[in-house]
């Protein structure tokens, strides 16, 4: 059994700032008893700002500090940064924690919904999985959540839990679709699914970029079985769930989605 604690915030603009609302989180999790603690996508700085002045590699300033905080409270930190790429930055997922330190770069860029995030974001090619207590975890960013194939190659890596970080676009019908998403995401890898979103700007009154992704809450937790096991609200909050990778084998037992594939 893992104790995960999803962290629902809102970024700021400014990485210095982030770091406290991770500082925050963290001590709030570890509190409760998480052994790790996932923040959202874009935690470093949000989405709507100029993003190549604040990226910076994995042992640059900001990532070392997660890493250092990470170690103080022996939990492992996922959060969502950006990191340098020749004329852009890379969506990157910083994993550190339990002897881990590394990144997964978004592969899936979100050139959908009237914005591009492949105008200033290079996209990823490899997909992460990581072990911590026993417990194989994949991670994905966001816009990964609309390709099941990703998911079922987590799941044929052997994960048996799969980590997402978002900053989701608001929009209409776009939190119906979220919803959908993780709990078909889950259905068809046979992996619990974590996704922890920005919360809504709009629900604690901060101004964004309109035309930027900045988050619609409701972050949501589904088993193999596609059953929500925990769902936030629109404002900053924190989720604390307890996953049996146990669930997982039985789900693709249950349901064949693995090993029935013909395609």
């Amino acid at each position: 059994m893992a104790r995960i604690a999803l962290c629902q915030v809102n970024s700021g603009d400014e990485p210095e700032e982030n770091l406290k609302l991770v500082r925050s989180g963290v001590e709030a999790a570890v509190a409760g008893g998480a052994r790790i603690v996932v923040f959202p996508e874009a935690t470093m700085a949000r989405f709507g700002r100029p993003l190549e002045p604040v990226a910076e590699p994995l042992d640059g300033p900001w990532a070392s500090a997660v890493a250092a905080l990470a170690a103080e409270h022996d939990v492992l930190i996922v959060a969502g940064m950006f990191t340098p790429a020749a004329g852009r930055v890379r969506n990157t997922l910083l994993i550190t924690g339990g002897g881990h330190h590394r990144g997964y770069d978004k592969i899936h860029l979100y050139d959908a919904f009237g914005f591009a995030e492949s105008d200033t974001v290079a996209p990823g090619a490899t997909l992460a999985t990581f072990e911590l207590d026993g417990v194989v975890f994949g991670v994905a960013t966001c816009y990964d959540l609309r390709f099941p194939e990703l998911f079922r190659a987590l799941a044929d890596d052997g994960a048996d839990v799969v980590l997402l970080p978002a900053s989701w676009g608001a929009g209409e019908g776009k939190r119906e679709q979220w919803d959908v998403l993780v709990r078909a995401r889950a259905l068809d890898s046979g992996c619990w699914v974590l996704a922890c979103g920005q919360a809504d700007p709009a629900a604690t009154g901060v101004t964004v970029n309109p035309k930027a992704p900045t988050g619609i809450g409701y972050s949501t937790v589904s088993d193999g079985f596609g059953r929500i096991a925990a769902q936030a609200g629109a404002g900053p909050e924190m989720l604390l769930v307890d996953v049996d990778p146990a669930v997982s084998a039985k789900a693709r037992t249950a349901t064949g989605a693995l090993a029935n594939r013909r395609l």
